[in-house]
């Protein structure tokens, strides 16, 4: 049986990882895909389709991969 304290810091792990994993899919996909699609700083002009493209495929994958890494973690709550 996992401790209280042990199980606080489990749950605050995942949270960071889960925190993370929403920060890094907010700046490295929402904000880029609404710089250029509002044209914001001539963004538009700037950044290539294909840049753009391997951006968000990169931090969607990192953010999913930070998430399920969270959920893991919760999942020694059940030891």
């Amino acid at each position: 049986m996992v401790s209280k304290a042990r199980e606080e810091k489990i749950k605050l792990t995942a949270n960071l990882l889960n925190t993370a994993a929403g920060s890094s899919f907010t700046v490295g996909v929402v904000a880029p895909a609404v710089a250029v699609y509002l044209n914001l700083g001539d963004a538009a002009a700037k950044v290539p389709l294909r840049d753009l493209i391997v951006n968000v495929i990169f931090w969607a994958f990192a953010a999913t991969m930070l998430h399920l890494s969270a959920r893991r973690i919760l999942d020694r709550l059940d030891e």
